[in-house]
């Protein structure tokens, strides 16, 4: 204290010590920011009276107001759903064949079937829908089970191969390595090739292809959709077209599996999906009742 002393320049007491000539003033604070220090003070007091602030244990102190931001989350999520139940309650009733028929109502189906796919269908499917090895492109119009939106959404409901569920999609093609021989696969092989023009048949592949294939598969390799069995004779492949991959499929089968949403999702959701997948660019018309192969709630291979 006894060094402390008024510096000349500025009138300012020192702080008392020196370094090297080097003197610090003892500058009071500005009022204003001292002014607004003690307020924040105040503010924090305040809040943690009215406002959860203190963590405790397994949650915090309510505060006397009963404020949370998960109660208005809470709020918020059902005035959310308040303002959509009209649409859903409509999109409910509605046959999904004829949502095409109120566009105002399809495109609102479409949008929320956006949404879900991103939540429920982007890990095998992609993010634009375009599929990988073993999971289906959904923009192009290639099809197992059908196109239309009933097709669609009854695949989306019951899935494809889910074992103890009656009504799930289920075709089963044989491991033709416990049947056949290598020689046998290989000639296979290249008339399967040939169907799509990948490189020219042979007699003995044809031939094993009218014994073993063509019952599932049909004469040209056209598929059948009743059988979920695909079309050999387009460039469009699930697992690949490549000797090395169809030798594969050929001697130890596929059977891939899609899971089954009306476990896991409600019906609405599982409408405005079928709107959104048939959106993308290889929907199908709905068919008139005396051409369709299957019931209504048939289903797109949607899946595998």
């Amino acid at each position: 204290m006894a060094n402390k002393h008024i510096d000349e320049a500025t009138g300012t007491e020192t702080v008392g010590h020196e370094w090297d000539g080097i003197e610090e003033l003892d500058t009071p604070l500005p009022r204003w920011w001292l002014i607004t220090f003690i307020l924040c003070i105040v503010f924090a007091a305040g809040y943690v009276v009215f406002y959860p602030a203190i963590p405790l244990a397994n949650t915090a102190t309510p505060g006397t107001l009963g404020w949370s931001s998960r109660g208005e989350l809470a709020k918020d999520m059902a005035a959310d759903a308040a303002r959509r139940a009209p649409i859903f309650q409509k999109i409910a009733t509605t046959p999904v064949a004829d949502l095409p028929a109120d566009p105002a109502l399809l495109a609102q189906a479409i949008e929320g079937g956006r949404a879900a796919f991103k939540v429920h269908c982007v890990q095998c499917h992609g993010a634009g829908a375009a599929g990988s090895p073993g999971y289906p492109n959904l923009n192009d119009d290639d099809w197992l089970w059908g196109g239309d939106l009933d097709a669609i959404a009854f695949t989306l409901r019951h899935g494809i191969r889910n074992p103890g569920h009656d009504e799930t999609r289920f075709s089963q093609m044989p491991a033709f390595g416990e049947i056949l021989e290598t020689a046998d696969i290989e000639a296979l092989i290249t008339h399967v090739r040939s169907l799509s023009g990948l490189e020219p048949g042979s007699a003995a592949g044809a031939s094993l292809f009218a014994e073993q294939c063509a019952a599932c598969h049909g004469e040209n390799g056209g598929g059948n959709r009743e059988l979920g069995a695909p079309n050999l004779a387009d460039s469009i492949w699930l697992y690949g077209g490549d000797r090395d991959t169809l030798r594969h499929t050929i001697t130890y089968a596929r059977n891939g599996v899609m899971p089954r949403w009306n476990a896991r999702l409600d019906d609405v959701t599982i409408r405005m999906l079928a709107a959104y997948v048939h959106s993308l660019g290889g929907g199908e018309a709905t068919p008139v009742p005396e051409q369709a192969d299957v019931a209504e709630g048939d289903d797109a291979d949607v899946g595998v």
